[in-house]
């Protein structure tokens, strides 16, 4: 057997209901849909979150909170563990770390977080840290640079 003779078995897959053409088909004129109605429109007026013309509970509810899209930064976040990577006296900006393979984009911003812990001493330039992390570099001998 050979792909290109592949099929399925015999009855499993049954021709979709041909609608609309014709008196003689048993589906002609209304489609098979009655007359008139809510269930004959194109549609039927209901999407996701309807009820039945009560007000749909995502209209009955208030908005709430605040969403800053436009203005929102990306940030990418690397832990203090990662950087254990580089050898002593290294200085890391976010072009190393994206030739090194620990972060994929620079997005917005890098930002340091203190997870785990740090045994290098380093010069870390980059965008932003968080204190435990800014604390981890400095007490492990290093510099922690925002530019």
């Amino acid at each position: 057997m050979r792909v290109d003779q592949l099929q399925p078995a015999p009855g499993a897959r049954k021709a979709a209901r041909r609608v609309g053409r014709g008196i003689g088909s048993g589906f002609g004129k209304t489609a098979g849909r009655g007359q008139k109605g809510q269930k004959a429109r194109s549609g039927g007026g209901k999407g996701p979150g309807f009820e039945g013309g009560q007000t749909p509970l995502q209209r009955r509810l208030p908005k709430r909170g605040f969403n800053n899209k436009v203005f929102r930064k990306n940030w990418v976040t690397v832990n203090v563990e990662k950087l254990n990577r580089f050898d002593d006296g290294t200085e890391v900006t976010p072009k190393l770390l994206l030739e090194k393979g620990i972060i994929k984009t620079t997005g917005d911003g890098v930002k340091i977080l203190g997870r785990g812990e740090l045994t290098k001493k380093l010069t870390v330039k980059t965008e932003g840290f968080s204190k435990s992390a800014m604390a981890k570099i400095e007490a492990a001998g290093g510099k922690a640079e925002v530019i």
